[in-house]
């Protein structure tokens, strides 16, 4: 039935990977069903058979599609089937998508389609390491021009000891989850987060991964060796070497002129005639390549840029190698909001705004993995005018989710847990000014929006990227790359973390892969720049976490109850809550723990639902005073409901300081009475007195005839409460 069929078996972090080809997906360029332990993904790759017209770059396209069958799910969508990507599934693209990119021929025009189907998931493999080794596999063994094979594995941190491809119980202990791609030779992509890991130790773990990973890479060449397609040849679509020359000897007195400024608006104008210039000298010259000579003028500037990087340690803003762009920070920019922090580096400017919610705001998630929530969101949006351009919004990209996501990811170690601080948090980058690394501008935004919300961050975090040129052996990093050093270098090393350590990285390139010395180079670089940005810009701005939160955002109270009360304190159609919440003027959330969440503008109002959710749950304390509802009236006394649903008596003798002949004289159904619990029975009854609550709030004594009685406004809770909010 499969004549081509064909199963290659090896073993990575001690478990199975075995690769089956020749079985599916048979028209694709190539294709590969791996399994990794339990967890087995289809990929495939396929290009097409001629070059996209008018386009000037290389049309690839990486799709990690997560099947909710994979985990045993149905979708929660009205439709009950998978719709746009999900975030993770985004993410888990962008990482497969950077190391394959560089490996592509340059002036290649075909499309190329990758696609990797998650179709079974174990949690001890994860899905996306998976798909990217199976991703490298079907496009090695293709007809697909490619310069690979690569392989990618994650590494943790558990116990001090470095763990490749750690299983869900080793992640959840892990100090770092570190995902590194290899070639046979270099590292060609790193994506990591960490709970401020060091330099050294996070440089050793990149090292043990690309170790792993070159073995693999063996693995797959094996494979392509019995399998593999012979590569074809496409159509180039490099610009010609005379006609770049000529543009060059003509114009690059002009550009050199036009890019020598710090100011990316000027550059811009500059650059204007000096394109008109070149198109009217060669538009006649080159009639049936005209569309090419925007292309000389691109390659024109990235030679000017990187010759004076490489042969002048010149920058194009005048800065010295390892200098910043200016620097400032503002906080409370925004006068209604939770916290609002600013960060602007040079054009770079982001201003990051902090919302708190209640525990029921968490984002419910619906993916393969057992994560179901999360209570610390980051958005970040890229408007058009950010960059002087004018395009119509259409929601977040790929490049928005993911800059959001490692903004997230470099501040999540300093999040307080929800034991500490009871809040989902949603933090929303706002990219105001864009020349050059806007997601690392978004991390120090962030921590002054933090810090100015007064969340209680354990340390605060910053960011910064480091740039790279090389030309054969020779090689150069620089800090704080603005765009033209980012579009015209070969690296975008981007990394968070505190004087401590590492938060997160995130590595771009547009070169093969890095050797060990780049590596260690830019993490040195990036530390130094990072504690620099905190000690210069960020701790005088605002030195640490606010004390007080802002008086529009919500005041959130804990408690604890035992689980088999929950019914009582949410009542029969959720009665009793809502009362309290109406009451109260709050929002309650209650966890199947017995964990009790309540928020409220006022302070004060969470304070009384919380001491009505303690009245129902628990057996008041005796001595406690409360101020209570008269239910019921009987010959011998009054009932008083002092929580919903918990009532105590308050015996005719109890009524009042003064002698009580009939009940009807003293109170009345629906009256508000402060009482005092006196007894509890061994029924579980609770015996009430007015009588005693009126001598020791009201200070009156059995002489007084009770009319000085000061009646306080409706509403409920102790007067007498602080002992008791004390003990939480």
């Amino acid at each position: 039935m499969f004549p081509d069929f064909r199963k290659f078996e090896t073993t990575l972090a001690g478990r199975p990977l075995v690769v089956e080809t020749g079985k599916m997906a048979g028209l694709a360029g190539g294709s590969c069903l791996i399994r990794y332990g339990e967890t087995e993904v289809l990929c495939t790759a396929t290009m097409s058979a001629k070059p996209r017209e008018g386009v000037d770059f290389f049309p690839l396209s990486v799709d990690f599609e997560e099947k909710l069958y994979s985990v045993g799910k149905i979708p929660g969508s009205f439709q009950r089937r998978e719709g746009r990507a999900s975030e993770k599934a985004v993410l888990c693209s962008r990482v497969i998508d950077r190391p394959i990119r560089p490996l592509f021929p340059k002036d290649m025009r075909n499309d190329v389609g990758v696609v990797a189907t998650v179709m079974s998931v174990d949690p001890d493999c994860l899905p996306e390491i998976t798909a990217m080794i199976g991703v490298s596999v079907a496009i090695s063994i293709s007809e697909i021009p490619w310069d690979g094979p690569i392989s990618g594995v994650s590494v943790g941190l558990v116990e001090g000891k470095f763990v490749i491809n750690p299983t869900e119980e080793e992640r959840a202990k892990s100090d770092m989850a570190v995902t590194v791609a290899s070639t046979a030779d270099l590292v060609a992509m790193i994506e990591a987060g960490a709970n401020e890991v060091d330099n050294e130790t996070m440089f050793d773990g990149i090292m043990y991964a690309h170790k792993v990973n070159q073995e693999v890479v063996e693995f797959i060449k094996m494979i392509q060796k019995e399998v593999g397609k012979e590569k074809i040849p496409f159509e180039s679509q490099e610009v010609p070497a005379d006609m770049f020359e000529a543009v060059k000897d003509f114009a690059i007195d002009d550009v050199k002129a036009a890019l020598d400024t710090d100011d990316k608006r000027i550059r811009d104008e500059r650059l204007k005639p000096v394109y008109e210039k070149v198109h009217e000298k060669f538009d006649e010259v080159y009639p049936e390549q005209a569309e090419k000579i925007d292309e000389c003028l691109y390659k024109l500037q990235k030679f000017v840029v990187r010759r004076w990087l490489l042969d002048e340690n010149k920058r194009v803003d005048g800065r010295g190698i390892n200098d910043m762009r200016p620097l400032d920070a503002e906080v409370d920019l925004l006068s209604r909001v939770h916290g609002s922090g600013m960060f602007t580096r040079g054009q770079t400017q982001v201003l990051t705004v902090t919302t708190l919610g209640t525990i029921s705001d968490a984002q419910l998630l619906d993916g393969l993995d057992s994560e179901t929530s999360k209570r610390y969101i980051h958005h970040y949006n890229f408007p058009s005018y950010s960059v002087g351009e004018t395009r119509p919004s259409r929601g977040p990209g790929r490049r928005e989710i993911g800059h959001g996501a490692l903004a997230e990811r470099a501040l999540l170690p300093v999040i307080p847990s929800v034991e500490e601080f009871p809040y989902t948090i949603r933090l929303v980058s706002e990219v105001l000014s864009s020349n050059g690394s806007t997601s690392q501008a978004s991390v120090c935004g962030s921590t002054l929006s933090l810090m100015a919300a007064g969340v209680p961050i354990k340390a605060p975090v910053a960011g910064i990227s480091c740039g790279l040129v090389t030309e054969g052996d020779r090689f150069m990093t620089m800090v704080d790359i603005q765009g033209l050093e980012d579009f015209f270098g070969d690296m975008d090393f981007k990394v968070a973390g505190t004087k401590k350590g590492i938060t997160a990285i995130q590595m771009d390139l547009k070169i093969h892969g890095l050797t060990p010395a780049i590596i260690k180079e830019a993490l040195s670089k990036t530390y130094d720049a990072r504690c620099k940005i905190l000690d210069e810009v960020i701790l005088p701005c605002i030195a640490e976490p606010r004390k007080e939160l802002s008086k529009y955002a919500p005041k959130m109270l804990t408690t604890k109850i035992d689980p088999e009360k929950i019914g009582d304190v949410i009542g029969k159609q959720g009665k009793v809550i809502q009362k309290i919440c109406s009451e109260c003027d709050c929002k309650v959330d209650v966890e199947e723990d017995g964990s009790i969440f309540v928020s409220a503008l006022d302070i004060e109002n969470a304070k009384r639902a919380i001491t009505i959710i303690e009245t129902i749950a628990n057996d008041p304390e005796v001595g406690a005073i409360f101020r209570g509802i008269v239910t019921r009236l009987m010959s011998f006394g009054a009932f008083v409901e002092i929580a919903p649903g918990k009532e105590g008596l308050v015996h005719i003798s109890k009524l009042d300081v003064k002698h009580v002949d009939k009940v009807e004289d003293c109170v009345a159904v629906g009256d508000e009475v402060i009482v005092k619990v006196v007894e509890i029975d061994d029924q579980g009854r609770i015996n009430l007195s007015r009588r005693d609550a009126l001598i020791e709030i009201e200070g009156l004594t059995p002489e007084d005839d009770g009319e000085s009685e000061r009646r306080p406004s409706r509403g409920r809770g102790p007067r007498r409460g602080g002992d008791r909010r004390d003990r939480r």
